[in-house]
């Protein structure tokens, strides 16, 4: 059998509990702690059919275990803020309070439940190229999963600096100038965690490439529409994000001014202060 069949199954049951729970709990962060779990299942799915059928599987393999280390990462953080404890997602109150019931739902079917569980089918399938076409690892797979782990070590190194301002802030009574993270990674990104987290999901896709390169294949296939889609959510989560925390704190203004929002860049110049008489 296809393992894309069973790929899509497990998919197809994520989906359902997600948008079930959400109904019977009336809160919608279910998909976020299905995150960092379902990616892994997938592509350890295609891992083992390749096994399976006597194919060369160290590329699959490879990439199996980038996942897993992304996921175990990313759960461990997720946890540890709470995620798994019945917390929602700020932002979706936000939007709730903003709509009416029924429109809230609808956004909660087809966004927060259908449209995320697709991103997270999306952005597994270069696993799919790879199952596709079994072709011998390289030296192109041993870049791409060393730029993977790299960006792993750049998003663990951001969640740190970011949950430790954050344990500091909550210790100083909920207040610590100006209010928001400004120092080490996040000096030159407003969201590095973000950064590294969609850089991961483009290396991921650069090993399902080289699969396929490696058979006559070009370097371009279908499965890039996982890693865009990715990007372009974070992008305007990013945006929608910044719109609240721009309206907690007057300081944050600058601080877009002078760093870039996602890709680590150095600073901009800061906007002098008006000259006295």
């Amino acid at each position: 059998m296809d393992p894309l069949v069973l790929v899509l199954i497990v998919a197809g049951a994520a989906s359902a509990f997600c948008w079930i729970t959400s109904l019977i709990t009336n809160e919608t962060s279910w998909v976020d702690r299905l995150w960092s779990i379902v990616p892994v299942v997938y592509v350890w799915i295609f891992a083992i059919a390749a096994l399976v059928a006597g194919e060369d599987a160290t590329r699959l393999i490879v990439m199996a275990v980038l996942v897993t280390a992304w996921g175990a990462r990313l759960t461990y953080n997720f946890a540890r803020k709470g995620g798994y404890t019945g917390m929602e997602d700020y932002r979706w109150a936000i939007l709730r309070a903003r709509m009416t019931r029924w429109q809230f739902q609808i956004f909660n079917l087809l966004f927060i439940v259908l449209y995320q569980n697709a991103l997270l089918l999306l952005i597994s399938l270069p696993a799919y190229i790879a199952w596709q076409h079994p072709t011998a690892f390289n030296g192109w797979d041993a870049a791409f999963a060393a730029l993977f782990a790299a960006f792993l070590v750049g998003e663990t190194v951001a969640d740190q600096q970011q949950w430790r301002f954050h344990q500091a802030k909550k210790a100083a009574g909920g207040t610590l100038e100006p209010g928001f993270l400004t120092s080490g990674l996040f000096a030159y990104s407003r969201h590095p965690n973000f950064f590294f987290e969609q850089a991961q999901w483009w290396a991921f896709y650069a090993i399902g490439a080289v699969a396929l390169v490696a058979d006559g294949g070009s370097w371009l296939n279908w499965t890039i529409v996982g890693a865009a889609l990715l990007t372009l959510l974070f992008i305007g989560s990013t945006i929608f994000t910044e719109s609240i925390t721009a309206s907690k704190y007057p300081a944050y203004a600058e601080y877009q001014r002078t760093t870039s929002m996602l890709v680590p860049l150095p600073h901009r110049r800061r906007t002098k202060a008006p000259e006295t008489a």
